[in-house]
Order: structure tokens, then C-alpha cells, then sequence
């Protein structure tokens, strides 16, 4: 009996609270259709012991139906839980898989490799902390390599693992590794990418996933399980600029109002003073309510990101759902009607310039237009085109107008503040996600409050985004006349 099964059974509350506490590593597994990606992700399971002994059986029944390796389990199938995907042997849909070691918790994301499916690797993409991009030993760097080499990029994931894969097909051979990584860097530096780690493996066999392979001695790195360990974490920096954006104004009663949120960056104390964005408005805190923290009162001196809490303002001001919080003695967000983004277009109608959306971030909503397509990027050759129209799975360097004016943030400051999506305003189907490049000057003083609103009229007007939230765009002089 190992020492955790030991634990649960002599106390399951001390194994809980180890694993609550262990760091968490969100990482997406990327690369070109048959690469390996989902027979990789079931090895992990399998060699951490990660998978109930029904589960094994279901798969080794699948197996014999769906399975493409012969008499053998295919651990692909914990993973490729669609039919369409065990027919086809392919990945189509984001599968999110939790996994544990002794030194770290584990959340993956199985992408998909198709072309057609890159929007769906995108959307994995942007909650990771990390990358591993697989690569057919036998093929070497392909043009999906390329493409998702250039959305983990461009989604700001800073830690890649190129794992190439399928080594037991190619014998080992050293010298074919060591190409791969030459083109790889050849195509990798253009972009910016200035570190990656490379591992050989097989998925199939296990060599180098959990322990070292005895059929490479010329590698001398870690296993991949080793390095997804020692990984570092984009850990919150208390020093960068606080960022919180208001999700529901919590009125419970009429002796107290509150603005509820997750802090996104940085980190508030009581006593500080703020700046609400966009009105400019200012005031000071005088609570922090965090009841998991203390459960008595609810009251904490200061928070920090990822923290959930409420902010209480020393001064009657009017902020609203979708406003932002900032420290006042911290650097601004730009506040404009215009911004310029990279966007990776998800949907199959084409965006078209002069088309009008709807724009949302977390707890904000408008109305805007794409206002031009500055150069559609081909990620192969990082040529930059130009056209009027841009193709589901395409990326391009944009610029789109908001009615309102917003505060924002660049995306490589702040990942959670400096992007959006667009929805079609019609079929509410989500067509496009922006990442924000820089702010463009265009006036907004017309955001700024040009009056004090009455507690009456500040309650009615969280009232009415609450339980109307398709006006929730419009102002506060609209909402209370």
C-alpha cells in the first residue's frame, strides 16, 4: 500500500487538504492531426495512476471496437470521448483532463490538430500557463506546428515543451531529433520565442514520459512528467497595476453596497485610494469583504489577485457593473472608443470590415464595429496580406471601434484585461477573439460623469442591469429616466 492510499484511509480530511494546497498548472498538448496528442495525455493518466478500474475496463473493451493499436489498449480513447472522434481517430472537440502528482496538481487541455479545428485549440489556449507542442518524429516540423507555435504565442504562453513524439518509429534515431530542433528554431525565433525545451518520447511505449527511456541514453534531460513538475508558474506579481472589475453591485439591503469582482492583477489594502474607469471618479476603500478568509466577519486589511471579493468605497459614487477599479497612484488604463488587436476569427461567416458586433469582455458589453483589417497573417511564412474579409481560422492585425468608450490594457500587461470577444448580434454565436495590441487615440471625454447621481437613481440602476442585462450597455442617465 503506497503512502497516499495509507493517508485516505487513515485520515481523508489531511489528503484533501494536501492536495488543496499543492500549485496548479494549466497546460494545453498541441500539434498536427496524428501526432500523438491524446495518446500522450492517456499515458499520463495511466502512469500516474489517475484512471478507476472501471474506466480502464471501458477502454480496453473500446479498444477492441475503436482502438488502433492492434491487441493493446489505445489510451487515446480517455481522452477522444466523442464518436466522431473515435471513428475518425481524430481529436474535434477542447477535453480538459485532471491529473496529480506528489509536487503539483495538473488541469491539460487536448486540442484539437486539424486546421479546421484551430479555433478550438485558441480557446484552450487561453487559460494556459503552458504549452507542449508535439511533433511526428517522422514528419518533422509541419505547418500545424507552425500554426499552433504561432497562437500559443500570440496568446502570451511563455513556457512550450517540444515534445517529439513517436521516436520507437524511427529507432531512436538522434540525429533525426536533433534536426528537428533546428528547424524548429529556424521558424520559432522569427516569432519572438526565445526558450523552449525539447524532449524525445514515445507516447505509446512511455519512453521518457514518467521515467527516462533506456532506449535514448544520449538524452540527459527530464522525463516530460519531470519538466511539467519544475515548470514555473506565472505566479501573481503583487507590484503590477491593480485591476479589478466590478461583476455585480451587492446591494443586500439598504445599509450597504458593495462591488463584487475577482481582483485580475495586483493587489488593494483598506485605506487605498481608487480611481473608477471610466467616469474618473474617486474615493478610497473602506472594507475588503472575503468571507473564506474570515468567516466571522468577512473583513481583510488587503487582497491580491486571483482573489474573490467584495470592495466596499468610503464615498458614495456611482460605479456599475463592467467598471473598473484601479489604484490611483498606479498607472492609468487608456480609455478609448478604438482599439488595435490581433483577432483569430472562430466562426464560418466571414468577418467583413464595416460590420457591426457585439463586444464583451468578463462583465462588460457593447456595441462596435470591425472598423479595418490592417493584415491578414499567414502563419506559415508570417507574410502579412491584405483583404476586406477574414476565413474562419484566420488571424489578422485589426483595428475595431467601440460605441462606448472602454478602459483598457495591452494584452502582454494583462492578459485578463487586455482581451474580448465579438458575437454576432443576430445569432449571439461568438465569431471572433481580440487580444489587444495598443489603444488608439480617440476622444473620450464624453464617458466622464458630468453630475452626481442620487442614491435612488444608483439603486435603480443596479436594479435594472440586474434584472434586465440586455440594457446593460447603456448609460445610467438612459437606464433612470
Amino acid at each position: 500500500m503506497d503512502a497516499n492510499n495509507a493517508l485516505i484511509e487513515q485520515d481523508i480530511e489531511a489528503y484533501l487538504k494536501q492536495h488543496e494546497n499543492k500549485e496548479l498548472l494549466r497546460f494545453i498538448t498541441c500539434g498536427s492531426v496524428d501526432d500523438g496528442k491524446s495518446t500522450l495525455i492517456g499515458r499520463l493518466l495511466f502512469d500516474t495512476k489517475m484512471i478507476f478500474e472501471d474506466q480502464l475496463n471501458s477502454v480496453t473493451q473500446d479498444s477492441k471496437v475503436h482502438g488502433t493499436q492492434g491487441d493493446q489498449v489505445d489510451l487515446a480513447l480517455l481522452v477522444d470521448g466523442l464518436q466522431a472522434e473515435r471513428e475518425q481517430g481524430i481529436t474535434i472537440d477542447v477535453a480538459y483532463r485532471f491529473f496529480a502528482t506528489d509536487k503539483r496538481k495538473f488541469i491539460v487541455a487536448d486540442t484539437p490538430g486539424h486546421q479546421q479545428y484551430t479555433r478550438n485549440m485558441a480557446t484552450g489556449a487561453s487559460t494556459a500557463n503552458a504549452a507542449i507542442i508535439l511533433v511526428d518524429a517522422r514528419h518533422g516540423v509541419l505547418e500545424q506546428t507552425r500554426r499552433h507555435s504561432f497562437v500559443t504565442h500570440l496568446l502570451g504562453i511563455r513556457h512550450l515543451i517540444i515534445a517529439v513524439n513517436k521516436m520507437d518509429l524511427i529507432d531512436y534515431d538522434e540525429a533525426k531529433f536533433n534536426q528537428i530542433q533546428q528547424d524548429y528554431w529556424a521558424f520559432a525565433q522569427q516569432l519572438g520565442i526565445e526558450q523552449a525545451q525539447f524532449i524525445p518520447i514515445s507516447a505509446l511505449t512511455g519512453d521518457n514520459i514518467v521515467t527516462p527511456s533506456e532506449q535514448m541514453g544520449w538524452y540527459s534531460g527530464p522525463a516530460l512528467l519531470e519538466s511539467l513538475e519544475q515548470l514555473p508558474l506565472d505566479e501573481q506579481d503583487e507590484s503590477q497595476d491593480f485591476r479589478f472589475a466590478v461583476q455585480w453591485v451587492n446591494r443586500p439591503n439598504s445599509n450597504f453596497r458593495g462591488y463584487s469582482g475577482t481582483i485580475s492583477a495586483g493587489k488593494i489594502a483598506v485605506g487605498d485610494a481608487i480611481t473608477v474607469y471610466p467616469s474618473g471618479q474617486t474615493t478610497q476603500i473602506a472594507d475588503i469583504i472575503e468571507p473564506s478568509v474570515s468567516p466571522q466577519t468577512g473583513s481583510v486589511s488587503s487582497a491580491k489577485a486571483p482573489m474573490a471579493v467584495t470592495l466596499v468605497t468610503a464615498d458614495e459614487v456611482d460605479i456599475s457593473r463592467g467598471d473598473w477599479i484601479v489604484k490611483s497612484d498606479q498607472s492609468a488604463p487608456q480609455v478609448s472608443h478604438g482599439v488595435e488587436v490581433d483577432l483569430v476569427w472562430l466562426h464560418e461567416k466571414p468577418a467583413e470590415v464595416g460590420q457591426r458586433y457585439l463586444l464583451k469582455d468578463a462583465t462588460r458589453k457593447t456595441r462596435g464595429r470591425l472598423q479595418a483589417i490592417d493584415a491578414i497573417i499567414n502563419v506559415n511564412t508570417l507574410q502579412k496580406n491584405t483583404g476586406n474579409q477574414l476565413q474562419v481560422n484566420e488571424i489578422a492585425q485589426a483595428q475595431i471601434h467601440f460605441d462606448q468608450a472602454w478602459p483598457f490594457d495591452a494584452y502582454a500587461h494583462n492578459r485578463a484585461t487586455g482581451s474580448f470577444i465579438l458575437i454576432d448580434p443576430i445569432t449571439q454565436a461568438t465569431v471572433g477573439a481580440a487580444m489587444v495590441r495598443k489603444v488608439l487615440d480617440t476622444p473620450a471625454s464624453d464617458t466622464v460623469q458630468k453630475r452626481d447621481y442620487t442614491p435612488f437613481e444608483r439603486d435603480l440602476n443596479a436594479l435594472i442591469r440586474q434584472h434586465f442585462p440586455e440594457w446593460e450597455t447603456r448609460s445610467i442617465d438612459e437606464l433612470v429616466k
